[in-house]
């Protein structure tokens, strides 16, 4: 069994004062219902637990109702850090889960293959991520105005989501986080942590995260375009 969790108790802060970027629309469909849906299109998927702020679960539960949503899923409430909130989601799970992909939220282009290909890998090693390798020429500074040095990119992933894993595994990185009181920025750092290998995924398909405002039209550019064989 195959369970999405999807991060949704963010605070979008930088999206201005107020905002919940997850309900802004994109071609008329509020960004978080994009994302469900392609967990809810994937035929891999099983269940979907949308981990959200305790104050937003009617909101949530409401969108369910609207799109008519009809894979099972439960609402759970976030943590003070997305390690957190991820804990939480892991321990909602129902009991024959071998399986979770874990998803931001505010990625609504993440296609159903790009789900099913890091199901397949961490299937095969335990631990997979959906990643692009990096393009750009990448500067090191750290003060933000003076370049101390340049990266070799031939050797750098930016690394996004789906990030999937066995169960067990996923537990047992995110346990060893809580006991020794550390912060991730996402899963995989968990894992390298105990020592388990996570095995890139390459995106052949745009995947971008939803952050500022203008990142609006480029996602609605993006979800218009067919998609790529």
């Amino acid at each position: 069994m195959v369970s999405a969790i999807i991060v949704a108790a963010g605070q979008s802060s930088r999206m201005g004062a107020g905002v919940d970027k997850l309900f802004l629309k994109l071609n008329g469909c509020p960004i978080v219902a994009h994302t469900w849906r392609q967990f809810e299109l994937a035929e891999c998927i099983d269940e979907i637990v949308l981990v959200v702020r305790e104050t937003m679960r009617p909101a949530f539960a409401a969108l369910g109702e609207e799109y008519r949503f009809h894979k099972p899923f439960r609402l759970v409430s976030g943590g003070k850090e997305r390690q957190d909130s991820v804990w939480n989601g892991l321990q909602a799970l129902s009991p024959h889960v071998e399986i979770a992909a874990i998803q931001d939220a505010a990625r609504p282009c993440t296609s159903s293959a790009l789900i099913a290909a890091t199901i397949a890998a961490a299937r095969q090693t335990g631990a997979a991520v959906a990643a692009q390798a990096i393009t750009d020429t990448i500067k090191e500074s750290s003060d933000g105005k003076l370049i101390e040095r340049t990266l070799d990119r031939s050797r750098l992933w930016s690394v996004q989501t789906p990030q999937t894993f066995r169960v067990e595994i996923i537990r047992q990185a995110l346990a060893a986080v809580r006991r020794q009181g550390l912060l991730v920025t996402d899963d995989a750092a968990a894992c390298e942590l105990i020592g388990q290998p996570v095995q890139l995924v390459a995106c052949l398909q745009p995947n971008p995260k939803v952050t500022r405002p203008e990142d609006l039209p480029c996602l609605e550019a993006l979800l218009r375009a067919p998609a790529l064989p």
